[in-house]
């Protein structure tokens, strides 16, 4: 018996369209501010992916370039 398909969101609006055209400074920055803070807060790279309508790559290097290290993959270990 196969497992469900993963829920994907969809992307927000601000962010709709903006990968594939060259963004102002004023979008670059909404952009990472979004990925930092939703990654801080305990998103995942795929996550944010959808919401962004970008890549995980582009999750990657957007995070790389505020300095905000990556946490271990995948689940937390149990404690117990």
């Amino acid at each position: 018996m196969p497992y469900p398909a993963r829920p994907v969101p969809d992307p927000l609006p601000q962010f709709v369209g903006t990968a594939t055209v060259r963004q102002t400074e004023e979008q670059r920055e909404a952009l990472l501010s979004f990925v930092e803070k939703g990654y801080r807060e305990g998103r995942s790279l795929r996550e944010l992916a959808a919401l962004t309508d970008r890549t995980q790559t582009a999750i990657r290097r957007a995070l790389s370039e505020r300095g905000v290290a990556l946490r271990p993959r995948g689940a937390p270990a149990l404690e117990g």
